[in-house]
């Protein structure tokens, strides 16, 4: 359910020489989803230090609570490139970062119902067991359904839920290497130059993720679909800054980042392929062609030295490593399930075009992904 709100201011738009419609000026403000997200949305309009009274933290599947993710999400952005029209001093603002404490406190407990403990190890080989989770992974297959029988609207909806995270890729991670020493820090690093483009700015994988999106007819503007993602697909995101952005997380990053690292091959291929299946041209899948080629390196580093060069240092992460990987493995079934059930049901995965707000003006129409044409 979401909770009725005051629009957000309209965000402006230019039109370039040729007449085309320009993009956002800015991040756009999100409409609030219930009182959690409200609160923050609109102490964030406010100079920082007014917060103020805040709800409680409800008994609800935080999971898939659009209200909880929303508010997590934006409390989030403040650590990344920030919210255009949010003061940045609310980054380090005390009573907003208890606040969002108590959302991850709520966002965990429900993550281990979810997954429960993960292990423990005990002591085992860590590197058996994180293969034994991704092994056990049971969500259908998106990149195969995508491939055998998608469509290119649906591959464009795909890429709107994967913009949260794309558009930002690496970053999150990247926030764990001051917080780790020796091979695993090395590592690390190795990986995450590769993720942004070995130092050049056209190469980066978020800037290959934009191109896809501009092939694609999408608007690749860092934020524009925020009001289009629902809880499941807000969790991905979360999930990823809660462990980038705390050093008690460090082993659950890596255990996420190893995840991601050693079993996206054959789904990358796989959308590589339906891509071109669907006419789509090689600029439009080369966001995918070099993840396939990247990672089959990555995922070794990421399996013999990032994740064994942790535990040697410190092995009572071990747990943590481990509930990481179950962590994403858990989010990303969910999300995975939430795409398939409402493309079977025949329906949009994303949420309605405008939930909650005015309307654009009435010179400006909107196509399918919210997109303003000309």
């Amino acid at each position: 359910m979401h909770a009725a709100a005051a629009a957000p201011d309209a965000d402006s738009r230019s039109a370039d020489s040729s007449g085309r419609p320009g993009l956002p000026a800015g991040t756009p403000r999100p409409v609030p989803r219930g009182p959690l997200s409200a609160a923050v949305l609109s102490a964030l309009r406010r100079p920082p230090g007014s917060l103020g009274l805040t709800p409680p933290i409800p008994v609800v599947d935080a999971l898939v609570d659009d209200d909880l993710q929303l508010a997590l999400y934006c409390c989030y952005e403040l650590h990344y490139r920030g919210l255009a029209w949010a003061d940045p001093d609310w980054e380090w603002d005390p009573a907003l970062i208890g606040f969002r404490a108590d959302m991850e406190r709520a966002f965990l407990r429900r993550l281990r119902d979810e997954i429960g403990q993960a292990g423990p190890c005990h002591g085992g080989d860590v590197g058996v067991a994180l293969v034994e989770i991704i092994a056990g992974a049971s969500g259908p297959s998106l990149s195969t359904f995508l491939l055998e029988s998608g469509t290119l609207d649906q591959f464009r909806e795909f890429c709107v839920h994967r913009s949260a995270y794309q558009l930002k890729e690496a970053d999150p991670h990247t926030f764990a290497i001051p917080r780790l020493g020796g091979d695993a820090k090395a590592a690390m690093v190795e990986i995450q130059y590769d993720e942004y483009g070995c130092g050049r700015a056209a190469d980066m994988h978020s800037t290959l993720f934009a191109n896809t999106m501009t092939a694609l007819d999408l608007d690749p503007t860092y934020g524009a679909y925020l009001d289009r993602l629902p809880a499941a697909t807000l969790a991905t995101v979360n999930l990823i800054s809660l462990f980038g952005l705390h050093r008690r997380w460090r082993g659950a990053t890596v255990g996420h980042l190893a995840v991601f690292e050693m079993t996206s091959v054959e789904p990358m291929a796989r959308y590589s392929r339906a891509l071109a299946r669907m006419g789509v041209g090689p600029e439009g899948r080369r966001f995918f062609d070099v993840h396939v080629s990247a990672d089959a390196r990555h995922g070794v580093v990421a399996l013999d030295r990032m994740v064994a060069a942790l535990i040697e240092i410190e092995p009572h992460l071990a747990d943590d490593l481990l509930f990481g990987a179950a962590a994403v493995v858990a989010v990303e079934e969910r999300f995975a399930r939430h795409l398939r059930g409402a493309w079977s049901a025949l329906r949009s995965s994303l949420l309605p075009i405008g939930a909650g707000l005015t309307g654009p003006p009435a010179h400006r129409r909107q196509g399918p992904y919210g997109r303003v044409r000309a």
